[in-house]
């Protein structure tokens, strides 16, 4: 009973109704998948905690979901320790493989009896199976040698269930998470969701394979396979058969010949080029995306990409600008700039500006090759979010791709670090002329703000002098922060008061002790004798005070 008051719980805010029919999302469907993860998790006692190959095996039994997940966190060293961040390397590998068989009957479902009028051949030892489709070696009737990526059966649906179900929990977590300053786990789950939709279908693939071989064209030293658009659909894509050597292979890179270093800086030069100068990067360059081959840093699955607008592009390279300058008060405008929206009501700009300053101070004290760029871009979001200050969602999958490409290239260039190649790319990229337009452009643009600002001013001044000869100008003015020296200058003005009030009574009784005034008490008269009482009580009240203040 209270099993099915949990389920009914999480699950009273399904997906989308077409999101529901076209991966067959319904509720039976998502307690029947629940209950699976939960007895996988038993099966590995989940609360007693993991060794890292128990981790692994974990996320291999829970599915492709797990799998990509476990990916990802691989390559976060801030995250998870070094030894479970070596095990979940693994899982960028090779899964266990399809049989042959099952994987002949996908490729005639998707192509029917064409198939024999496409391929002339389909090698049954794949060439690598991962958690989300098996690459088969085949060729074509007219001779080419392709790989052929056939995406496993069912693995679409289950991956759209797993997602669903995150989604269903963030809701229901969110709504306790009242802080603000909390990341919104729905945000992280949609951003999941869009991913998958990508990377499972293989047309985009395709597309994507296309539109990264066109703007790198001119880039001697990068390449992507060939696809064949006519041959690709949602569950398959064939392309141009990439044999070199895998990126993780140091010691064959080695006695290839290959500098390493010089493959870290050309990759890492790449992707600024992708970043800043196409808006178009690969968002998950692992080391399985990537081979060597004749001279060439071949990306040969660009499933996941990411898109940046001119705006963002513009941004995200002033933001890295300003770090290399280690200017707080450049990354503060870069950051405000690069926000899509911001409260400026609620921005504590003094406290940004301190804790931009404090975080550039505490990586500028680091070698270049200490810095953890993941930890160092995690700083400037929560920050941003902390101070009310909301960037673009780009950002994040900029952020990861950047993580997981320093995690792939970090064997490769030990001393060097994503952020200084990025910068020295954005220096390079802006010739002396295109500098000198830019600076020259900016000084006119403050040059005519500082005009106008001066013209204004003289024009109030003017209607202020006018008005101030006709005897219409009222002034209100307001002294901010002056509180406490106007109390202080209060007490005094009060004391000072008193005191003549003292020395009033002291003057005027002495001269009514010296007349024949009666009734008389003590031989003076009583009106002058309550005049020294009331001096003395005062004079009294007027020292305890100034001991009692201190001054």
């Amino acid at each position: 009973m209270a099993e099915n008051t949990l389920l009914k719980y999480f699950f009273s805010n399904g997906s989308s109704i077409e999101d529901a029919d076209r991966f067959h999302l319904t509720p039976k469907a998502r307690r029947r998948r629940l209950k699976e993860i939960f007895r996988i998790l038993q099966h590995y006692h989940f609360l007693k905690g993991f060794s890292p190959v128990e981790f692994r095996e974990l996320l291999e039994d829970l599915g492709p979901s797990f799998v990509k997940i476990g990916q990802t966190l691989s390559t976060r060293s801030e995250i998870l320790p070094e030894a479970y961040c070596q095990e979940l390397s693994k899982l960028q590998a090779e899964c266990d493989p399809l049989p042959f068989e099952e994987i002949l009957a996908a490729v005639h479902d998707i192509y029917g009896d064409k198939q024999y009028e496409i391929f002339d051949a389909i090698d049954p030892k794949p060439l690598g199976s991962a958690s989300l489709a098996q690459v088969h070696k085949a060729r074509l009737v007219n001779g080419d040698t392709v790989a052929i990526k056939i995406q496993r059966p069912g693995v679409k649906d289950t991956m759209a269930l797993d997602i669903d179900i995150m989604r269903l929990v963030a809701r229901q977590v969110s709504r306790l998470m009242k802080d603000e300053q909390m990341l919104d786990l729905r945000d992280v789950v949609e951003e999941l969701w869009a991913t998958f939709l990508e990377e499972t279908d293989f047309a985009r693939e395709a597309e994507n394979l296309q539109e990264f071989a066109r703007l790198n064209a001119d880039v001697v030293y990068i390449d992507c396979p060939k696809v064949y658009p006519e041959l690709c659909g949602e569950y398959v894509l064939v392309m141009e058969y990439i044999e070199g050597i895998p990126i993780s292979a140091h010691d064959h890179l080695l006695e290839a010949g290959y500098d390493l270093s010089e493959i870290g800086e050309k990759i890492l030069d790449n992707y600024a080029s992708q970043i800043l100068d196409f808006g178009f990067f690969h968002a998950d360059p692992h080391p399985g995306n990537i081979i060597i081959r004749k001279g060439k840093i071949v990306y040969i699955d660009l499933g996941i990409m990411g898109r940046l607008s001119p705006r963002d592009r513009a941004g995200f390279g002033n933001i890295i600008s300003a770090v290399g300058m280690e200017s707080a008060t450049e990354l503060k405008d870069a950051l405000l700039a690069f926000a899509v929206s911001k409260d400026n009501s609620a921005i504590d700009h003094p406290r940004l500006l301190g804790e931009l300053d404090s975080i550039l101070k505490d990586y500028g004290s680091c070698d270049v090759s200490e810095i953890d760029i993941g930890q160092f871009l995690n700083d400037l979001i929560a920050l941003a979010r902390v101070c009310k200050v909301t960037l673009p969602s780009s950002i994040t999958g900029v952020s990861r791709g950047i993580v997981t490409l320093e995690g792939t290239v970090a064997p490769f260039i030990p001393n060097d670090n994503v952020v200084s190649i990025i910068n020295a790319h954005i220096k390079r990229s802006k010739t002396t002329r295109e500098v000198v337009e830019k600076e020259a452009e900016e000084l006119a643009l403050k040059m005519r703000a500082g005009t106008r600002g001066a013209l204004d001013s003289a024009k109030y001044a003017g209607e202020a002098l006018k008005m101030a000869t006709r005897g219409q100008l009222k002034v209100n003015m307001e002294m901010l922060g002056s509180e406490a020296p106007l109390a202080g200058l209060s007490r005094i003005i009060n004391r000072l008061t008193i005191g003549m009030i003292i020395a009033g009574f002291f003057v005027g009784s002495s001269f009514l002790s010296l007349s024949n005034m009666e009734p008389r008490w003590l031989g003076i008269p009583v009106l002058a004798f309550i005049g020294f009482v009331i001096a003395f009580v005062l004079t009294i009240w007027v020292l305890v005070d100034i001991w009692r203040r201190k001054s």
